[in-house]
């Protein structure tokens, strides 16, 4: 697909760098140890953090959201720009969100897994531990469904033989998340 960018005539003059997120992103590539080369994880980062801008995450936690999120990504050896894709539709990277069926955090996760793992005392709003269940449930789902993205995401979102959830995330991937 090509994509094309359109000028914003506000973007002539060159910006100057904010320097609380100079100091931010500083610190999250620092702590990115997902990433092969420091410079790959600067890219990246910079890069997801002015998308994410869109969304009005703070950039403390945006940039914690995207670090963790690549970090539990490549441990799952799932591709980060997914999981992002996943948490725009979940919560729209709302770390409080709570759905109408009582599913947590980011990527949405049902409160019932602690109790099924032995670990009741987990707190699902805490970045990290969400993170790390949905991409272990993603990746399991994903193994389950010998690699069919769709059907995987659909078991994901508890809409198994529906289409529309895996639709919404490949089209925020495809139109926000992908990877240049």
């Amino acid at each position: 697909m090509a994509i094309s960018w359109a000028a914003s005539p506000g973007l002539a003059q060159p910006l100057e760098p904010d320097p609380g997120v100079r100091a931010a992103l500083m610190q999250a590539v620092a702590e990115a140890d997902s990433f092969e080369h420091r410079f790959d994880a600067e890219v990246w980062l910079l890069d997801m953090a002015t998308r994410l801008d869109a969304y009005g995450a703070g950039q403390g936690d945006g940039l914690e959201i995207l670090r963790m999120a690549h970090q539990e990504a490549s441990r799952a050896e799932l591709p980060p720009e997914l999981v992002l894709a996943v948490i725009d539709v979940e919560s729209r990277f709302d770390k409080f969100a709570i759905s109408h069926a009582g599913a947590l955090g980011l990527m949405q996760i049902m409160p019932f897994w602690l109790d099924e793992i032995g670990r009741p005392d987990d707190n699902l709003f805490r970045i990290e531990t969400n993170l790390r269940y949905g991409c272990a449930i993603l990746k399991h789902y994903l193994e389950r469904e010998n690699g069919d993205l769709g059907k995987a995401l659909a078991r994901y979102n508890g809409s198994v033989g529906k289409t529309w959830y895996p639709e919404r995330v490949l089209k925020a991937l495809s139109q926000r998340w992908y990877e240049r």
